[in-house]
C-alpha cells in the first residue's frame, strides 16, 4: 500500500519536473525556433513516458504554464512599442491575438505531448 503511494508521488513529481522542463524550453525558444510549444511539449511528452493519452496531457499543461509567461513578455515587450507609435487604447486588438496566442500554445504544446510520448513509447518500448 504504501509502495503505491509513493510511486503516484514520484509519478506526479515526474510529470510536474516534465512540464516545467517543457514550459521553460517554449519560451526559451519562442523567438528562434517556429513551433516552439511542439518542441516544449513534445520534450515533456518525452521526459513523461506514458500513455499518449498522458502525452497530450503533460502536453496541455506545458501550454498552460508557458502561455500566460509569453503573454506578458509580450505585453512588456510590446506596450513601449505601441506608445512610440502613439497607439491609445490597445484593449480590443490586444484581446484578440491573445486568444489566439493562447490558443496556438495550448494546442501546439498539446500535439507536441502527444508526439513525445508516442516517441517515447516506440523507443523505450
Amino acid at each position: 500500500m504504501v509502495d503505491s503511494v509513493t510511486t503516484e508521488s514520484d509519478d506526479a513529481s515526474s510529470t510536474s519536473v516534465a512540464v516545467l522542463v517543457g514550459a521553460a524550453i517554449t519560451v526559451v525558444t519562442t523567438a528562434a525556433v517556429p513551433l516552439s510549444p511542439v518542441l516544449g511539449g513534445g520534450v515533456a511528452g518525452y521526459l513523461d513516458a506514458g500513455p499518449r493519452r498522458s502525452g497530450l496531457r503533460v502536453g496541455a499543461l506545458v501550454g498552460a504554464v508557458a502561455a500566460p509567461v509569453l503573454l506578458l513578455v509580450g505585453i512588456l515587450l510590446l506596450r513601449p512599442l505601441y506608445r512610440a507609435v502613439g497607439g491609445t487604447s490597445p484593449v480590443p486588438g490586444f484581446v484578440v491575438v491573445a486568444v489566439a496566442g493562447i490558443g496556438y500554445v495550448l494546442a501546439f504544446s498539446t500535439v507536441g505531448g502527444y508526439l513525445g510520448s508516442y516517441v517515447a513509447t516506440e523507443t523505450r518500448g
